[in-house]
């Protein structure tokens, strides 16, 4: 479904695929995160995304309220504090996602898929 805005001189629908791309790259930029993740039902992998395909790692939903929920399936730095990790990414994703779209977030789920060592 699309985000849509109202205002007297139109509307503005945001689909759900560029708020996906726009909440990965932000998530990336927090300390913490190595980057995406994608999981592998047949094999159970965890699989580190690549800067074109972070929203393989992210799943948005819009309802019918225009209210934002994002899963982000993340693959953290090794040695750093998971809850600090989550809390900080949960605070910018939804700061800047709700800036940019001028849409509310309802819900951020962190889904901690691996943890890697960053030289």
């Amino acid at each position: 479904m699309k985000g849509t805005l109202e205002n007297k001189l139109g509307k503005v629908s945001i689909d759900s695929e560029v708020i996906a791309q726009y909440a990965g790259s932000t998530a990336v930029e927090c300390f913490g995160i190595v980057g995406m993740a994608a999981v592998s039902m047949k094999d159970g992998l965890v699989k580190l995304l690549k800067g074109d395909s972070l929203t393989r790692g992210i799943s948005v939903v819009i309802d019918e309220n225009n209210l934002i929920e994002i899963d982000f399936h993340v693959i953290i730095s090794y040695g750093v504090s998971i809850a600090a990790v989550a809390d900080n990414l949960i605070e910018n994703v939804k700061y800047k996602v709700s800036e940019f779209t001028g849409l509310e977030i309802k819900k951020i789920n962190i889904y901690v898929e691996g943890v890697r060592v960053i030289d």
